[in-house]
């Protein structure tokens, strides 16, 4: 070539290539990129088959060893003597209430003598056998609960940990279950349907917004507190607390979801029961994940955990959870969150 290809495009190189080198040029470039898929095959198969998903988990475990935040290997002990496992968040409100449902879900057929219940990281109760908690709220809970086997881990919806304490629950469980175990429920589950009216649903058309630009982390839950005081669920300080959340532990839950919520100092903000959901299909940064649904979350006892459990329902599946991501359809989200059981 008669000057250096920059930048290094393939444009650049035709530009910079003699007309009679041309072919010679070109020639070069596929000899190197054989060159270069073949070194890149002997490392691809070198990783055993790594995928994404678990080099991203790999990365994530590195820099939270760096900065001293690392989830403790699952280690359970006396697994069919477990009865009681407590999610807990700090304020007992969003991400603990999803994850418990989910992991409750998962594991009733196998182990339906188990209570899975979710509560704040202070009250979480005295009968508990394993308490499951974000690694930055391990010393709350260890003072909750000393007695109790502690569960670190880095979000509640998809953690290595929560495969590991699904195995060690579950390592040789009969299949049929004892006739008595099967009439064990929990009290989430024996809890009424309601009845599918405007006025009890807790996500409503105006509290749906579609199709946002990115912002920044703080700006999108700043939005999504607005937008439930501008509902009548809450005042407009809650905005505010779910900005002091959000600085304790990250609501991001993982899967491309957050549920940004105010501190249990403001509960009494909250006015009534709501959840709105904004979606941003490019993404907001929370830390190294982008969430491109954020269900805004100000709740009065358990009366929003019906719509959590829809959510956890959704993100079983995975069509309906990436559809959820980018539609403009709100009759279609309304449907889905709202139907009865």
């Amino acid at each position: 070539m008669v000057e250096p290809a920059s930048p290094g495009s393939i444009i650049a190189y035709l530009m910079m290539a003699p007309r009679d080198s041309i072919v010679s040029v070109l020639v070069g470039v596929l000899i190197a990129a054989a060159v270069s898929f073949g070194i890149a095959s002997v490392i691809i198969r070198m990783s055993k088959g790594k995928s994404l998903e678990e080099a991203q988990e790999e990365v994530a475990s590195r820099k939270a060893e760096a900065k001293g935040l690392q989830a403790e290997t699952v280690t359970v002990t006396k697994a069919q003597g477990i009865k009681k496992i407590v999610f807990a968040c700090d304020a007992g409100m969003g991400s603990s209430a999803m994850g418990a449902t989910k992991f409750r879900n998962r594991i009733k057929a196998q182990r339906p003598d188990l209570t899975v219940i979710n509560t704040s990281v202070d009250s979480i109760p005295a009968d508990c056998d394993i308490a499951v908690v974000q690694i930055t709220l391990a010393e709350r809970a260890k003072k909750s609960v000393p007695q109790a086997q502690l569960i670190t881990l880095h979000n509640f919806l998809a953690d290595p940990a929560l495969d590991a304490l699904y195995e060690q629950l579950t390592e040789n469980r009969e299949q049929d279950v004892k006739p008595e175990e099967k009439q064990v429920q929990s009290a989430q589950e024996a809890a009424p349907g309601k009845t599918d009216t405007y006025e009890n649903r807790i996500l409503v058309r105006e509290g749906v917004r579609l199709n946002l630009d990115p912002v920044s982390k703080e700006e999108a839950i700043r939005a999504a507190g607005t937008l439930l005081a501008e509902l009548g669920y809450v005042d407009s300080a809650y905005a505010d607390a779910m900005q002091e959340r959000e600085k304790l532990v990250s609501t991001y839950m993982g899967m491309g979801v957050a549920i940004p919520h105010g501190t249990s100092e403001a509960k009494d903000t909250v006015k009534k029961t709501g959840i709105v959901l904004l979606q941003y299909p490019k993404g907001v940064d929370f830390g190294d994940e982008k969430a491109q649904l954020l269900f805004g979350i100000a709740g009065i006892g358990d009366e929003h955990l019906d719509l959590l459990s829809k959510i956890c329902g959704m993100l079983e599946d995975e069509d309906v959870l990436e559809k959820l991501k980018t539609t403009d359809d709100i009759d279609w989200i309304l449907g889905q969150l709202n139907e009865q059981e």
